[in-house]
């Protein structure tokens, strides 16, 4: 698993700052609030990675601008449904809402880089085995929005840390990717 997330992510990186160039003419025009709806998947990472082989869900992204057309401040409300390996020992999907807020920053036309925290929430704690209805959880995250009209795409790739659900645990770490669909209001 380690030999594919760097191969991943220098992949990511080099189609960021490509596309970058073919879009540069189309950076964002205002700097109104932005709403951004869309899937996530994810591929868990270390512990996490024993018990479930993937995930999918989906989130809501508010981006209000902080200054002009370069920072924001986001918030970011979603759904993750970790899809149990057959054979674990609890084969019970994992299914979770964050809550998290953080910062964008628009450091070259479309391409971001951006960085939340907050909590995720166990819906079904008992059924996994879990202690804990509620851990602290942090996203770094690289994007680009691609335009669309008066509208765009974003798609980011971000590594997500949740702490321990269990007392004396592990981290609960997975490697998403969000694509959403964004508006201005």
């Amino acid at each position: 698993m380690k030999n594919i997330i760097k191969p991943l992510l220098l992949i990511a990186v080099i189609a960021m700052f490509s596309v970058k160039n073919s879009f540069a003419q189309s950076e964002r025009a205002t700097s109104s609030t932005y709403i951004s709806i869309g899937p996530d998947a994810g591929i868990p990472i270390g512990a996490m990675h024993h018990r479930y082989d993937w995930n999918l869900g989906g989130s809501v992204q508010v981006d209000v601008p902080l200054s002009g057309k370069s920072l924001y401040f986001v918030g970011n409300a979603g759904f993750n449904n970790f899809f149990a390996k057959d054979g674990a020992a609890n084969p019970q999907d994992l299914q979770m809402l964050p809550l998290k807020a953080g910062l964008k920053y628009f450091a070259a036309g479309n391409f971001y880089v951006q960085g939340q925290a907050g909590a995720s929430f166990l819906f079904n704690k008992e059924k996994g085995g879990y202690d804990k209805s509620a851990a602290f959880t942090y996203a770094p995250q690289v994007g680009y929005q691609f335009p669309a009209g008066a509208n765009y795409i974003d798609a980011g790739i971000r590594w997500e840390g949740n702490s321990k659900f269990n007392t004396g645990g592990g981290w609960n770490n997975f490697l998403g990717l969000r694509v959403a669909y964004g508006f201005g209001l």
